[in-house]
């Protein structure tokens, strides 16, 4: 059916007034996140846009696209260094094909709690890292804590000896995967989006995550059993793609830098209180959290993984520093 005169006119007014409000919205941003709007990191992500329309108003547009629908951690960085994505989150683990050095937030049972992470982070370490990143087209603006990675399984496998013969979903790092060999077990290495059916089919036995991660992902439904090893803490990024980055003034870097820095503490205060939210609705929904049994052993086991990487990550002396730092 044809256009009437005064609609094809219409739209031509509106035409200027729509691309009028186009160029008002700003640099578009694609910001990849694994979740909903009811996780932290996509709460994250809201916050450093509110506050860019205070600090710089008019000049960014971020576009944030949620659940994973632009695939998971590994896709995304992929998506980051070929431009198509400007902004994300992502495990330390899974930019380890990169930057292997950033493997050693990733040794088990290296750091005490939350607070020996930061420091760590706030240090030499962290600035070190930061230049690696950005020389693989990663800007880091902040460092991030997931929280510890405990171990997710059918049954209670509280013993190290119990994980001997099992398939386990790890994320894709050499390092996880000695780990858990180490251990006697099968490592698998599975995007995380796909992870829910391969442990409900049977593809693998178990798998470590988060707290939050593990009801984000609604894991308590196929593994309702946490054994909390908290084994290793689950450091991560805030960071832009380098093109993206190149492209902005000074003072557009500035305002995102401070952005991203204050939604990196407003995460990590938001993770605390959601591994808790997490964990309440995960025993409601049948799933159960047990102690691990003998953990000199599972120490043990981890110090083996600790004198196999040293060699790549600056020697064990380095790695015995950031212990006791």
């Amino acid at each position: 059916m044809l256009l009437s005169r005064r609609a094809v006119t219409a739209g031509l007014l509106a035409a200027p007034a729509l691309l009028t409000r186009a160029h008002a919205a700003g640099r578009p941003v694609t910001v990849a996140s694994l979740f909903g709007e009811d996780k932290p990191e996509t709460k994250i992500w809201r916050r450093i846009a509110e506050t860019l329309n205070r600090s710089a108003p008019g000049r960014f547009d971020l576009r944030i696209v949620g659940n994973a629908a632009l695939g998971g951690e590994k896709e995304v960085a992929e998506g980051m260094r070929l431009g198509s994505i400007q902004a994300s989150l992502s495990t330390i683990s899974s930019l380890s094909s990169w930057v292997p050095d950033g493997q050693i937030l990733d040794l088990p049972f290296l750091f005490k709690d939350r607070a020996h992470l930061k420091r760590v982070l706030d240090g030499p370490l962290g600035a070190e890292l930061k230049a690696k990143y950005e020389a693989q087209g990663f800007v880091v603006l902040g460092f991030i804590n997931y929280g510890a990675r405990h171990l997710l399984a059918k049954e209670a496998l509280t013993t190290p000896d119990s994980v001997k013969g099992k398939r386990i979903r790890v994320i894709q790092s050499p390092l996880h995967t000695e780990l858990w060999s180490g251990f006697g077990a099968y490592p698998t290495p599975i995007p995380i989006p796909e992870t829910y059916n391969a442990l409900k089919t049977g593809v693998v036995d178990a798998m470590d995550l988060t707290k939050s991660a593990y009801v984000g992902f609604k894991l308590y439904e196929v593994v309702p059993v946490l054994i909390e090893t908290g084994h290793i803490w689950a450091a991560g990024v805030v960071h832009v793609s380098a093109a993206f980055w190149k492209g902005l003034s000074a003072e557009e870097k500035k305002a995102f830098a401070e952005a991203a820095l204050d939604g990196s503490a407003y995460f990590d205060e938001l993770i605390v209180a959601d591994e808790e939210a997490s964990m309440a609705k995960a025993v409601s929904e049948g799933g159960k959290v047990v102690q691990p049994e003998n953990r000199p052993a599972w120490e043990a086991g981890a110090r083996k993984v600790w004198a196999s990487f040293a060699p790549k990550l600056g020697g064990i002396a380095k790695i015995e520093a950031i212990a006791g730092a």
